[in-house]
């Protein structure tokens, strides 16, 4: 039986990677997908992919920085399918690769406008329908990067950071209302954002993994999926890391 039957999800920065993988894993499950992207392309071809195994999904072109944006996705939402069950607050950049002192400021900006900024205002429009409903769960992608500095990142181990402590403040405040508010930690993972990076830093993926190798977006996709479910029903505030012990190593 599919446990999320009858149930909705949305999946920012479901065009590809980490999003794409959350997006199919929860057709599978039986829930009805939206997916939000600035990728047209990639985000009707996930939605492609869940049609072709028997599943319902809608893209909404979604730019996470922008209010109007935001509020409007959420209001497609409802207008398809009637409700918000579980909402996965994926999109995010890398943004520039320097020093700390060489970042510019436009670079500071976008990366925590889209990364930081973008899973408040997701957050803040998910909530508040979900506090129409009584229920509802949500999962943020932050970085296992929060754990172990990478250098010349700054702007986005910043905005990961952020995501960190605005998912345990959100979880307290609403847990009571019925919704449940985690994050997952992931390290690198084989998605296009990786393959950008790894092209102008090789030595990436030689970092030593205990596990012996990166992640696929699959693996961390069924993680998500978990803290959305019944069986995560007391998890509250959390950010699951998924790295393959790269932080304790």
């Amino acid at each position: 039986m599919k446990s999320f039957e009858g149930k909705v999800a949305l999946v920012t920065g479901g065009a590809s990677g980490i999003g794409r993988a959350a997006a199919l894993v929860f057709a599978r499950e039986g829930a009805k997908v939206v997916i939000a992207d600035l990728s047209e392309e990639g985000g009707s071809e996930t939605v492609r992919m869940i049609r072709e195994t028997g599943g319902e999904a809608l893209f909404v072109k979604t730019d996470v920085s922008k209010a109007g944006d935001v509020e409007g996705l959420i209001n497609k939402t409802i207008e398809a399918y009637g409700r918000l069950d579980f909402a996965h607050n994926n999109a995010g950049i890398g943004g520039q690769i320097a020093l700390t002192a060489e970042w510019t400021e436009e670079a500071w900006d976008h990366t925590i406008n889209v990364n930081l900024k973008g899973v408040w205002l997701c957050m803040k429009y998910e909530i508040i329908q979900m506090l129409k409903q009584g229920s509802g769960a949500i999962v943020n992608t932050t970085a296992a990067a929060v754990l172990k500095p990478v250098p010349r990142s700054c702007g986005y181990g910043a905005s990961k950071a952020g995501i960190v402590q605005l998912t345990k403040t959100a979880a307290v405040e609403y847990a009571g209302s019925g919704i449940r508010i985690n994050a997952v930690a992931p390290s690198g993972t084989r998605t296009p954002m990786l393959e950008t990076l790894l092209a102008s830093r090789p030595n990436v993926e030689r970092r030593p993994y205990p596990i012996g190798r990166m992640a696929e977006p699959e693996e961390i996709a069924e993680a998500v999926v978990w803290l959305c479910s019944d069986a995560a029903s007391f998890a509250v505030g959390s950010s699951l890391v998924m790295d393959g012990g790269y932080s304790i190593s």
